[in-house]
């Protein structure tokens, strides 16, 4: 069934969810009106919860995901899921498999999920990540929950989107080295060390405290909550919830709440931003940039001389 513009923002705001998966096909294929149409929906923007869960690949965040979709779900809200998954810089072919982990959350006709593949992009969110959050919180989603792709210490990315951000690692794995080097410390609303039915659980959670103390917060600062969880079971996910739903009270109520939530929203604004003066620079530039790898490859000219080249072209 093809929907006309108005159809399409209409059905979408109504949370129609073929409306909402065509309009996100759209903006991941670049259609020439989905700028434009998603604009359009006029609902007031930042209703939504936007909680972010990035971490390593096998962490276990697509299974945690999903209990916390249902927890939410149990609680009376809406939800929506966008897990970004690797794609290849080549063809831009992706497996999304996330719907396998998420087994109980796709059986629930009320939980809406969109796999997006990050189509080279860096920083473990697609690129139209940011599009796609406004397009679900027009349609009145309470809660959007963010999956990253598992690209380690690329992902900090993710605090351009999410309210909360949830920093999923497992025991045994050396993680407290990864912490500092990833700069998650800065980003981290909420540690989980999943998988805690594992040996070294309580040694991890001890070097996450530790780490924290020799962090000097504001007294009335945010505090990064640290719990444990095993995601196959469920256990221990109410406890996140009840965290995340915490963490939202504080930006709500709290001066340096709004603080973050301004800087959320100005580095969304720059992102997207950035991402559509590239798109609009780049249109109609495809056999120049051609041209100009050609040269590269036969080493007349370098890469550097060919952006040289991009860009002058484009000021012409």
């Amino acid at each position: 069934m093809k929907f006309s513009d108005d159809e399409l923002r209409r059905k979408t705001m109504a949370r129609d969810s073929r409306a909402i998966a065509r309009l996100i096909t759209r903006i991941e294929n670049g259609h020439g009106g989905a700028r434009s149409l998603a604009a359009s929906l006029r609902r007031p923007a930042g209703r939504a919860h936007v909680i972010g869960v990035t971490g390593a690949p096998g962490a276990g965040k697509s299974t945690l995901v999903d209990h916390i979709a249902l927890q939410f779900r149990a609680r009376g809200a809406s939800v929506a899921i966008i897990a970004v998954d690797p794609s290849s810089p080549f063809t831009g072919g992706a497996i999304l498999g996330d719907r396998i982990r998420m087994s109980r959350a796709a059986e629930d006709p009320s939980i809406f999920i969109r796999s997006m593949a990050t189509r080279g992009s860096l920083g473990g969110l697609a690129k139209a990540t940011l599009e796609c959050v406004h397009v679900l919180d027009s349609a009145g989603f309470d809660i959007i929950l963010l999956e990253t792709v598992g690209v380690g210490q690329a992902e900090v990315d993710v605090v351009r989107s999410a309210d909360t951000c949830v920093v999923v690692l497992v025991p045994g794995m050396g993680d407290s080295v990864q912490i500092i080097k990833a700069g998650l410390m800065e980003i981290a609303d909420i540690f989980v060390i999943n998988k805690a039915d594992r040996e070294g659980a309580y040694a991890l959670e001890k070097d996450l405290y530790t780490l924290l103390s020799l962090v000097e917060l504001p007294q009335e600062a945010w505090k990064p909550q640290v719990m444990q969880t095993v995601a196959t079971t469920g256990s221990g996910v109410e406890k996140v919830v009840e965290a995340a739903t915490a963490h939202v009270a504080w930006l709500d109520s709290s001066p340096q709440g709004y603080a973050r939530r301004l800087k959320v929203v100005s580095q969304t604004i720059v992102a997207l931003a950035s991402e559509w003066i590239a798109r609009d620079a780049l249109h109609g530039t495809e056999q120049f940039v051609a041209d100009l790898a050609r040269e590269c490859v036969a080493r007349s000219k370098t890469p550097i001389e060919a952006v040289e080249a991009l860009v002058r072209r484009r000021k012409v």
